[in-house]
C-alpha cells in the first residue's frame, strides 16, 4: 500500500512519497525513495508492483537522460510526460506491461508555470493540479478537495501536506512513518525534511 500524491502552487510543485516497501503484510524497507530525478527541472514519482517500478523507471531516466545528451537541452515536465504515457501504452499492447502509477512533478522554465501530470497503469494521462495514487487516494483526494486554492504559496502547500499526512496516519492500517518531500521550483529540485513538513 503505496502512499503517493502531489500538488502545484504559484510557483512550486510539492511531490509526496512514503518511504515503506511492504509485501503482502510485511514490511521489506522503510527508506525507498519512490522519486526519480529526470531533469533538473522534472520529476516522477513511481508506485506499483515491486516488480516492475525499478527497471520502468530506470529505462525511463535513462531514455530522458539519452535524449538530453543527444540534443544537448533538456525535455519538459509536458514532454516527459508524454514520453512515459506512450512507453506505457507501448508495454500495454505487449506481454511486458508495467503495472505502474506515475505523478510527474515539474517546472517548466520557458512558461514559468508548474505542473504535475497524472499517469496510470493504462496509460491515461491528464494534467492535474494536484494527484494522487493508491488506495491512500481516497483519503487523500478528500483532503485536498477540501483545502486545495489555486496559486498558494509554499507554506500554504505545505500545510496541505501536513493535513494529507495526518489524515493518512489517522485512517489507514499500515502506519505511515516517514516520507519524501520533494519541491521544484525556478532553482531546481529540493528535498524537505519530513520533520518541519
Amino acid at each position: 500500500m503505496d502512499a503517493q500524491f502531489a500538488l502545484t502552487g504559484r510557483d512550486f510543485a510539492i511531490s509526496v512519497t512514503d518511504t515503506n516497501v511492504l509485501q503482502s503484510i510485511l514490511k521489506i524497507k522503510t527508506n525507498k525513495d519512490k522519486t526519480w530525478q529526470l531533469t533538473p527541472y522534472t520529476m516522477m514519482s513511481v508506485t506499483g508492483e515491486a516488480g516492475d517500478i525499478d527497471p520502468f523507471a530506470d529505462y525511463i531516466r535513462g531514455n530522458v537522460k539519452l535524449y538530453s545528451v543527444r540534443n544537448s537541452q533538456d525535455l519538459t515536465p509536458k514532454e516527459v510526460a508524454n514520453f512515459i504515457r506512450g512507453e506505457l501504452a507501448t508495454a500495454l499492447r505487449s506481454r511486458g506491461a508495467y503495472r505502474v502509477n506515475v505523478l510527474v512533478s515539474g517546472f517548466d522554465k520557458v512558461t514559468g508555470e508548474p505542473s504535475i501530470y497524472w499517469i496510470d497503469y493504462l496509460a491515461a494521462m491528464t494534467k492535474v493540479p494536484y494527484g494522487a495514487h493508491g488506495y491512500t487516494a481516497m483519503v487523500l483526494y478528500a483532503v485536498l478537495d477540501r483545502e486545495y486554492k489555486q496559486d498558494i504559496t509554499l507554506e500554504d502547500g505545505m500545510a496541505i501536506v501536513r493535513k494529507c499526512i495526518d489524515a493518512m496516519q489517522k485512517r489507514f492500517l499500515n502506519q505511515m512513518s516517514t516520507f519524501t518531500i520533494k519541491v521544484i521550483d525556478a532553482q531546481g529540485t529540493r528535498e524537505i525534511d519530513f520533520s518541519e513538513a
